[in-house]
Formats: C-alpha cells, structure tokens, sequence
C-alpha cells in the first residue's frame, strides 16, 4: 500500500499511524507544508502570553518521532496538484524550489486550513501577523517585544484569547470587530458578559466598524488601522476573523466541496473520488441537530476524523458519528461555552423553538464562592428535546456544557433531563442540578 497524507498535524498524523499499526508494511508518506508536525494549535495563544513557556510545550510528537517509525514525513513540501486519474500528487519543495511528484494508491487530504486575510490597502505590511502555527507565534513574540499597543481584529475564540494573553503580558489591546458582538458562536445574552469582562480587564473595544486599510509609517510597518468610522494607532496587529479551507489543490479532481470549500465526506471519511478520502478542518462534519454537513474546523473533529478515516483505510468499519459544535474557552476570569444551536441556527434551520435564560449558582448556594452564572437553553416545542445550551460564568460552566452536549447528542428531552441521576454535594452542586432546573422552567 502506498498511502499519502497531505498534512502532517492532528488529522493526518492520527490517520497515518491507525494504518501504521494495522500494516506496518505500508509505504507512508507525509507531505507538511510547514515545518512542525502534531502541535497544538489552540495553545497558541497562551504560547504568545507567556503562559506556555516553551514551544516543545506544544508539539505532542516531532518529526523525528514519525521518521523513527518508518514513515516518510516531509516538511516544506507543499501540494499544489492532485492528478486523480493517475493517482499522483503533485507539488514543491519550499527548500530547494524543486517540483516533487508522489504516487499513491490512497490518499489523505487532512491540509487543514489557512487564517482569513483582510482585502484592504496595506494587509502585508509588516506587523500584521496571524496566528495559525508555531512559527507565526514566534513570528508575534519576536515583534511585539518591545511593542506596547497592539490590535486584534475579530473576536471568535483566538482574537479573545490572544486579546487577553496580550493583556496579561503587558500590552495595551484594541479589538476591533465588524459585529457588535464578542464571541461570533455565542448570543447576545452570553457575549453581553465577555463584553463587560474585556472592559474591565482593560480591552479597547471598537465594534460595528469594518476595516478598511492598513497605514504605513514609512518604513513598511503599520503604525495604525484605518476602518469606516475612524484611523486607530498601534504599533502591531493580529488578524483573527476564521480560517478557510486548504483545497485549491483540488481543483480538476471532480471532489465535491461543501460552500465553505471544505470537501464533502461521508461517514467513512470518504469523499466521491475513488481512493481519496479526507479529514479534518478542510473536511465537513455532520452536524447532528441541523441534519446537514457543516463546517465547524475545532481540534476536537480533526482527531476523531483523522482516527477514523485512518481505520477504515487500514481495513476497520468505523464511522464519524456527527458533532454538535461544542466549544468552550476562557477569558479573563470567565469560562464560556456551547453546544449545540444557538438561537440564530435554530431559526435558520427552521425549529419551533422556546429559549430560556436565567442565572442559576454553579453549586450550593450557600456555599462559599457559589457565583451565579449565566446559562441559556433551546428546546424544540414539537418534540420537546433540547436543542442548545451556551454558558458563561467564572465557576461550573465546562461541566453543564459537557453534560448538555451528552443530553443533546442522545436527543433527550427536557422531562428526560428532569430524570438525570446527576451527582449532588454542596461544594460541587446543588440538589437539582442547574441544567435540570433549567428544563422544569420550560
């Protein structure tokens, strides 16, 4: 067998050595555009804050680790062809700048994705950095320094985290968002609680305004950001409004792409071309409440997709069982999650929906340090199940999104949650657990 991963991180590492250890006479190779294999992307931001000293802190398995297990696992060989009919991808050695062609018999494109880009005047000065891999954020450590104001523009899980990694390293932030809203998954009665905590950790807010241009201060750097309400100074910039799908390489192939340019799989990690397959955040997910394949790129789906598609090509039947988008992360003092549909998705896909909010106390509440937070559920009034829970609070929210994220993928309803044999002392709970109480409200 000739098997070829595009993409050396967690999808096609996990597929790479599910085939390893099923046929360990399989020709692998592994083609990574960068020069770091299995990081950990979601530790970036806290690699940039200091609080991850160390950037072997972040790489589960180097190189030489894959090397060492007979796998051909290149780095700065990037693919910019995939001939289906031949079964040959083709590409460059970023090294040397010579082309380099591979045969296979099957394929894996885990090439995961590329941080968006802001179309305006300006966008390649120096300074303005995304944050994406390991070298961008020795890329941000290296130029900010000696650097005191910076700019993040977007406000989705890594604009958030890197505005209070920044914070906590001693910089002064602006966060500049097209939306009114902190927290682009969440609704208005979570972002309302991350706003007033970035307010009162010392975050420039400047919302509802879109960037039109980059100012350069005469030497190529930026020195401010130009957008439709205002001109802002800084001395860096960190652009975080989503990434978009490695697949242009596919091109000419006849493999079906979803709207986002993700490319369509099955449950099997197949995708409509014989032979190739595909796996996490370049590939959809099936989303389990709306029904549809969806495109939600999180670390979580690439692993499972990866494991997943490496079994079945190694000969297993397994399948990826769909997900429900369940995130969760921190700012400042405050935890916030979600799984599920949020009020916009419920209406988009069409539900009769009832959503409840309130602010139930994480445990006892007469217990020492028992602090309300904020928690809101949807439930589908034709069948009564529950639909989506967002949370946000500075105890007990990773704990109800991971019981709710169960509740939803079993499709229980409100009156089965009313059932649960959840575990109950003061310092953890309290009798009725806040998600219970939350169904007999609705």
């Amino acid at each position: 067998m000739k098997f070829v991963v595009i993409g050396g991180d967690a999808a096609g590492m996990s597929a790479a050595m599910q085939v390893l250890f099923k046929h360990e006479e399989a020709e692998i190779t592994v083609l990574e555009r960068g020069p770091v294999y299995s990081y950990a992307q979601c530790g970036l931001p806290y690699y940039v804050g200091g609080i991850v000293p160390e950037r072997e802190d972040l790489i589960a398995r180097p190189v030489s680790f894959f090397r060492e297990k007979g796998i051909d696992a290149r780095v700065h060989h990037e693919v910019t062809q995939v001939d289906a009919e031949k079964k040959q991808v083709h590409g460059t050695n970023l090294d040397s700048g010579e082309r380099f062609t591979v045969d296979y018999n099957t394929l894996l494109v885990a090439s995961g994705g590329s941080p968006n880009r802001i179309p305006a005047g300006g966008a390649d000065l120096k300074g303005i950095h995304v944050l994406k891999t390991i070298p961008d954020a020795e890329g941000i450590i290296e130029d900010f320094k000696d650097k005191e104001h910076i700019t993040v523009i977007g406000s989705g899980y890594i604009g958030l985290e890197a505005a209070e990694n920044l914070i906590e390293a001693g910089k002064s932030v602006r966060l500049i968002n097209r939306s009114a809203k902190l927290g682009s998954n969440f609704d208005q009665y979570i972002v309302e609680a991350l706003r007033v905590e970035a307010e009162e950790h010392g975050v420039e807010l400047t919302l509802e305004e879109e960037i039109e241009g980059f100012v350069d201060d005469g030497s190529g750097r930026v020195r401010a950001v130009q957008t439709n309400k205002g001109t802002y100074q800084t001395d860096g910039v960190i652009v975080a409004i989503g990434i978009k799908p490695n697949t242009h390489f596919l091109e000419g192939t006849g493999i079906q792409l979803h709207p986002s340019g993700a490319v369509y799989v099955d449950p099997y990690m197949r995708t409509n071309v014989d032979s190739i397959w595909a796996a996490g955040d370049c590939a959809t997910q099936y989303h389990r409440v709306k029904e549809v394949h969806d495109y939600v790129p999180l670390g979580t789906h690439a692993n499972k997709q990866g494991r997943i598609a490496g079994s079945n090509i190694a000969g297993e039947r397994m399948t990826f069982q769909g997900m429900l988008g369940t995130a969760i992360f921190r700012f400042f003092t405050l935890t916030a999650g979600r799984t599920g549909l949020s009020t916009k998705e419920a209406d988009e896909a069409g539900f009769d929906y009832s959503c409840e909010t309130f602010e139930p106390s994480p445990y006892a509440g007469y217990f020492p340090g028992s602090k309300a937070f904020r928690l809101q559920m949807i439930k589908d009034n034709e069948s009564g199940r529950l639909l989506g829970v967002q949370a946000v609070g500075v105890n007990g929210v990773d704990k109800r999104i991971d019981t709710s994220s169960v509740m939803i993928y079993n499709n229980m309803t409100v009156a089965d949650i009313q059932n649960l044999d959840i575990s109950y002392a003061p310092p953890y709970n309290s009798t009725w657990d806040p998600i219970q109480k939350g169904a007999r409200r609705m």
